[in-house]
């Protein structure tokens, strides 16, 4: 019997990486290349300045809007080395210069974060799935913040958290995912937390969990990819890998944000929760660039992933108490087999029946409840 691969022997993921020098900001729509002087075109500045990758505009609307609000509440953390030196990075179908959203200035990268709860209060650290941002967590935030301190943060490439372009200071590997959590939980959270994470995700942070089990109270897994037919992604993730297609695909916000977080669920969404999850895609090229360099690695490295977390799961050395929240009206992941292997690996599952595959969109409040109820009762 095969042996299938488990996190164990990549604990220690290091990263002795050269600093590379500080990059000097620029701003303004610039195209003097174009007219054969030494100046170069920058095709997605800040909103201010102009605009995507293949949009007329950056700014979406005149006045204040939800996600302006959204970002409000939070702040910038920095964590995660940038790599390299290896100048500005530029787009890989044309080789134009790219704009600020798609350089890393400095030499640590920027993570949108929002708290909740007072920081004396035991913590619980709030990850979002792919395609998603911390948003998704607005409406568990209130409900967790009563008796915990809880974070959600945009992992890298979402939200209003950076976006490097690929190969200009991050890769968007699933090794490098772990790394760089295991970094920005470094600067968030010094102490023990729980840790909650919703759908693709899930074994990228349960690969940072298995190496930091003393740093755990519990361990809240919402939808994860946990059996063998969830080891591909669905043809509605999976068609923005391709290099081509998925490149243009990845640049129209609808495709990106609507219809990607859509799809998973028996739900529409509001326009105005909606436009906090397209104003990513009208803003900056760059979301678009590494929506498809992740879902690329996802195509590669998800089958191993998922088969190291089962084993993880199922093996007497995980100590941390897991339980698994299941939208039961997930179109992407079939509930079959999921029952069965908690009950083998002993552990807890609860069902959400009104739920589909982005519970915390989905039925926010609820799930808020639940895991403030798990881990509430610790012993």
């Amino acid at each position: 019997m095969a042996t299938l691969p488990t996190f164990s022997s990549a604990c220690s993921l290091p990263r002795s990486l050269p600093v590379p020098p500080a990059r000097s900001r620029r701003s303004g729509f610039r195209c003097g290349s174009i007219f054969g002087d030494n100046e170069d075109y920058y095709v997605d500045e800040p909103e201010s300045a102009g605009d995507g990758f293949f949009f007329s505009g950056g700014k979406y609307s005149d006045g204040p809007s939800r996600s302006d609000e959204w970002f409000a509440q939070g702040k910038m953390v920095k964590a995660y080395p940038v790599y390299g030196g290896k100048g500005k990075a530029k787009d890989p179908v044309f080789g134009l210069t790219l704009g600020a959203g798609s350089q890393s200035e400095a030499d640590l990268f920027r993570w949108f974060c929002v708290e909740a709860g007072s920081s004396l209060n035991p913590k619980v650290i709030l990850v979002h799935g792919f395609p998603s941002q911390a948003y998704s967590y607005r409406k568990v935030l209130p409900v967790l913040s009563e008796d915990h301190h809880a974070i959600a943060f945009d992992w890298l490439g979402f939200g209003f958290s950076d976006k490097p372009q690929p190969r200009y200071g991050f890769d968007y590997t699933l090794d490098e995912y772990v790394s760089a959590l295991g970094s920005l939980v470094d600067v968030l959270v010094p102490d023990k937390f729980s840790l909650v994470v919703q759908g693709y995700f899930s074994p990228v942070v349960l690969k940072y969990a298995s190496c930091h089990q003393e740093k755990l109270t519990d361990l809240v897994l919402i939808n994860p990819p946990l059996m063998e037919n969830h080891v591909k992604l669905p043809s509605s993730l999976a068609l923005f890998s391709n290099f081509l297609l998925g490149l243009i695909i990845s640049q129209d916000p609808l495709s990106a944000s609507d219809r990607a977080l859509t799809s998973c669920g028996p739900y529409m969404m509001k326009e105005e929760d909606a436009m906090v999850y397209r104003r990513p895609y009208l803003t900056s090229g760059s979301s678009g660039f590494a929506l498809n360099a992740l879902s690329g690695a996802m195509k590669k490295e998800l089958k191993a992933y998922v088969e190291a977390m089962r084993t993880t799961l199922a093996s007497e050395t995980w100590k941390t108490r897991t339980t698994i929240c299941w939208g039961m009206r997930d179109r992407w992941l079939r509930y079959d087999g999921v029952e069965e292997f908690c009950k083998a690996s002993n552990h807890k599952l609860v069902e959400l029946a009104m739920a589909g595959h982005h519970v915390q969109e989905d039925s926010g409040e609820e799930l808020g409840r639940i895991i403030s109820q798990i881990i509430s009762k610790r012993k």
